[in-house]
């Protein structure tokens, strides 16, 4: 440690969010060089290429190979798919010194699929699994958490190349089993769950979610055992119902109703039903939204919901695309659209209703779509376009239509599971792995077709498969660390062993010394603090730092033992200093 190029510090970093971000930072794994970037050092660096270790041989025992692309990519492949602009704001773009545009690379389906379609032509050729581990680019928005969500991260994906569907789903069962090993060796407690394609496109979808507190992810589960992420739970639809004994909707003054509750309030005590109280689930609010698309297109939406739901910008930003940016209606829009009245916005002046001969809606109108409990035969209360009214009794199918369904609001604990597999449970995770189908959508794009057993040319079909490998270490940080610091499984930790030397005595540094190269010339790696510090600074930094097992030699060598701590649990136990070395390789195992 004398000569390792490390800094512990004291504080924590001002911008610390999360432990995993506090504790990679204060033992000296990473340095910030500008937001959402970051420098690996040496520590750092080596916990880094021991997750890269692993996800390599788990890649190569299922037969992928490893290539490596460049992170300047030209225009015209992402053209070619449309993602050029569909990555919108996320995407860093660059021109060099004649004009032409670039880009650093988020990920890289088209040059898999271009350098696929320039060497192979064959069905014979197939299939076939590649993969890379390299840095990728995006410019989000609000970096934050370290390494969890970074404008420059270290990701291993790998494309699967098949001549049928058949040979997909082996190519993605096989990558799943590879997945499965991968984050069970990380020492990950993690769950599968289903998953969208998002910018990604394609159809079978998973995701690999560590269990966290602090993730950014919300999952859900089942006591029957559905699990999907909150972005992908397809509610469904309600049973349309008869509505003939309902009466004919009427308008009534609803003054000082600007919430829910005082609306249900005034609803009971002014028109009560004559079967149950108004509830909460039985008004119909009407979200307004602006969609800024990346091609520069502004289109507006509407979402009718019970009044006992709220709109998840998450599930909602999964259907329209991430790279579309959604802020609710401004006093702007609301003055461009003098129909709609603030706070009593109705169904009855939403929607396209009836298309022009162009199959384009009518100038000024707005997109409607509502949540799948608004059906056929529904009964509601709503706004009527008129400050402080409502109508009532407004029955959709007889009173209303709307343009579609989407289901988009906030999933709650208690809601069923969409396969019946009982109540749902809500968890926070951050995702590690996803794993898609994607079938043709980029050979089709980019021409990616082979002969087949018959000499006729058709279009593989592809699967994509993601490890966030930088994020893997932030996320082992922050399932593992504790209050003193970091707490590496074995298979990552930079060092097996840190030999702490404690006092002046010169026949402590060299029985410590010679216990790190007894271990050493065996192939444990190991960590020896030499430094001329007091006990307590290098206690606090074998804590901070992290390494599975610590031995101290000090004070008990003159009884001729050291101390082995182990830094998960805190045992201390007492060893003989000629048994020492084979007591930690009995500890370390293979």
């Amino acid at each position: 440690m004398s000569e390792l190029f490390v800094r512990t510090l004291r504080e924590d970093p001002a911008d610390a969010e999360l432990p995993s971000h506090r504790w990679l930072v204060r033992a000296g794994y990473i340095r910030r060089a500008a937001p959402g970037i970051y420098t690996w050092l040496p520590l750092g660096l080596r916990v880094l290429r021991n997750v890269e270790r692993i996800v390599r041989e788990e890649m190569e025992a299922i037969g992928a190979q490893e290539v490596s692309f460049p992170a300047l990519l030209p225009r015209e492949p992402y053209e070619l798919t449309g993602r050029w602009t569909e990555y919108g704001d996320a995407l860093f773009r660059v021109k060099d010194r004649k004009g032409g545009d670039y880009l650093l690379g988020p990920t890289h389906e088209e040059l898999f699929t271009l350098l696929v379609k320039d060497l192979y032509g064959s069905y014979k050729d197939l299939p076939l699994a590649l993969y890379q581990i390299q840095n990728k680019y995006r410019d989000e928005a609000r970096p934050r958490a370290g390494l969890l969500r970074g404008r420059e991260f270290v990701m291993k994906d790998s494309y699967s190349f098949d001549i049928d569907d058949a040979g997909l789903q082996k190519s993605y069962d096989a990558h799943r089993d590879a997945y499965i090993k991968i984050f069970t060796r990380l020492g990950l407690e993690y769950v599968i769950v289903q998953a969208t394609s998002g910018a990604m496109g394609g159809s079978a979808s998973e995701e690999f979610l560590a269990v966290a507190e602090n993730g950014e992810d919300t999952y859900v589960r089942s006591p029957g055992g559905y699990t999907a992420n909150v972005e992908a739970v397809a509610r469904p639809r309600a049973a349309e119902q008869p509505y003939d004994d309902v009466p004919a909707a009427h308008v009534e003054d609803t003054p000082d109703s600007a919430t829910i509750e005082t609306l249900v309030s005034q609803a009971n005590e002014l028109q009560p039903r004559e079967d149950r109280p108004w509830q909460a689930s039985d008004t119909l609010k009407n979200v307004l939204f602006m969609i800024n698309h990346p091609d520069g297109r502004r289109e507006a939406l509407a979402i009718g919901l019970p009044g006992d739901r709220e709109v998840d910008l998450k599930r909602l930003e999964a259907q329209v695309g991430e790279s579309a940016e959604i802020v609710p209606f401004s006093d702007e829009d609301f003055a461009a659209h003098p129909k709609l009245v603030k706070g009593y916005v109705g169904p009855q002046v939403l929607g396209f209703g009836e298309l022009a001969d162009d199959d384009q809606p009518a100038p000024g109108s707005i997109r409607y779509l509502v949540d799948p409990e608004v059906v056929t035969g529904t009964r509601w209360v709503t706004g009527a376009n008129e400050p402080g009214k409502h109508v009532f009794d407004l029955v959709c199918g007889r009173d209303f239509t709307a343009d579609g369904t989407i289901d988009v609001v906030e999933i709650r604990a208690g809601d069923p599971a969409p396969d019946g597999s009982g109540p749902l449970a809500l968890a926070r995770g951050m995702e590690m792995g996803h794993i898609f189908q994607l079938g043709r959508k980029y050979a089709e794009a980019l021409g990616l077709k082979v002969l087949d057993e018959n000499g006729k040319l058709v279009t593989v079909t592809m699967g994509s498969y993601g490890v966030g490998v930088s994020r893997a270490v932030a996320a082992v940080a922050e399932t593992t660390c504790d209050d003193k610091g970091l707490v590496w499984p074995r298979e990552l930790a930079p060092f097996a062993v840190q030999v702490v030397a404690t006092g002046k005595s010169e026949e402590v540094a060299a029985k410590a010394a010679e216990i790190a190269e007894a271990l050493s010339v065996t192939g444990v790696e190991v960590l020896l603090d030499d430094r001329k510090a007091s006990p307590g600074v290098k206690f606090a930094d074998a804590e901070i730092l992290g390494m599975p097992t610590i031995v101290v030699v000090g004070k008990g060598l003159a009884d001729g033992v050291v101390e082995v701590r182990d830094r998960a649990t805190g045992q201390r136990d007492d060893v003989a200093v000629a048994e020492v070395t084979d007591h930690l390789l009995g500890l370390l195992g293979d």
